[in-house]
């Protein structure tokens, strides 16, 4: 039965200009349709509840799930918006998953806030918006807040998403930068260098034929599978900004510790090591988007890459190195020609808006 104080029916809303105006932020009727059309039903669907200025959780059903609340937040401001193997939606989305991944928690929702510069073709938003509903699904998290600013024409390039997101961390795991120990093992969960060297390759600036795809990938389910095998994993981290070098730094200065890596054992598509031969580029410091940096105990090493190479994003697994406790905060890498080399944190990126 339908009684009148019963919700109406939302008349469904339509942008109707080709292209973004400055009005599109102005929290008026456009703003309104800009949101409703190309957010609100590519996120929600047609059911979506009246938009609220928060979205709400229920306490319980979280603490069913685990013993702790993780809360990551990135922005993301790619050049080009669109490159092989994904997009800035797609990027956006599998960056903050991956974020909470790694920490241990399962991620639950996101939120997006998107700063659009005026004169930006509506479809490309509507693009952006598709991407990372595809890729929330396949993460199995929701977008469940937002915001949307315009700027004018020259104020920013084209479109910059910022997602943050929350998880619920599984009881009794204990994972961080902190805790590695001599003797654990470095791994990684494939070829490396990949987003990186796609990003470059995509504007087009050397007219190179090969083609390279980005690994842009949520990582959650690989996550599960390696504490599945592994609940006594020291420390997770994706290889993004600064790549493996930056991470494994990161590790041997946190853990007090030292990291011999060989790079033999540092798996590197050929394309990607011809790429960086070329412009002088060193694959360890390139951005990766899909792949993880793991450290294990050498009990656990053999079930963790296991566990890995049966799983579609883990099939190239290795490990790459040792903890060790002499030079603690070095990272070195026994060359494929008997020697050493430091491989130090970088002062600066190797590419500007990789990611």
């Amino acid at each position: 039965m339908t009684l009148p104080f019963d919700r109406p029916v939302r008349q469904a809303r339509k942008v109707t200009q080709p292209t973004i105006t400055l009005a599109h932020g102005g929290g008026g009727t456009a703003m309104r349709d800009l949101i409703e059309d190309v957010f609100l039903e590519t996120f929600a669907g047609a059911g979506h509840a009246p938009p609220e200025d928060q979205a709400r959780f229920d306490l319980q059903a979280l603490l069913a799930q685990g013993d702790r609340l993780a809360f990551t937040t990135d922005s993301f401001v790619v050049d080009p918006l669109f490159f092989p193997g994904g997009d800035i939606g797609t990027l956006a989305v599998c960056g903050t998953v991956n974020d909470l991944a790694v920490g241990g928690a399962r991620p639950v929702a996101l939120s997006c806030a998107v700063i659009i510069e005026e004169g930006l073709p509506v479809e490309t938003l509507r693009r952006v918006a598709a991407s990372m509903a595809r890729a929330a699904a396949l993460a199995g998290v929701s977008i469940v807040t937002g915001d949307t600013k315009v700027v004018a024409r020259g104020a920013c390039d084209k479109l910059f998403v910022t997602t943050s997101g929350i998880g619920v961390v599984r009881a009794g795991l204990q994972v961080g930068i902190d805790r590695a120990r001599p003797g654990d093992v470095v791994l990684v969960n494939g070829l490396l260098g990949d987003h990186g060297a796609a990003i470059l390759n995509a504007r087009g600036d050397l007219a190179l034929e090969t083609t390279i795809e980005s690994d842009c990938a949520p990582l959650h389910d690989l996550v599960a599978a390696l504490i599945a095998a592994a609940p006594g994993v020291r420390m997770m981290r994706d290889a993004t900004r600064g790549g493996v070098a930056a991470v494994l730094n990161e590790l041997a200065e946190a853990s007090a510790v030292g990291v011999r890596i060989r790079e033999l054992d540092v798996p590197i598509r050929p394309e990607v090591n011809g790429f960086c031969e070329i412009l002088g580029l060193d694959p360890l410091y390139l951005a990766n988007e899909g792949k993880l940096v793991v450290v294990v105990p050498p009990a656990e090493a053999d079930a963790a890459l296991a566990a890995w190479r049966a799983h579609p994003l883990g099939r190239q697994a290795v490990a790459i190195g040792t903890v060790v406790a002499g030079r603690p905060g070095r990272v070195i890498m026994e060359t494929r020609f008997g020697g050493e080399r430091i491989v130090d944190m970088m002062v600066g990126d190797q590419l500007p808006r990789i990611c």
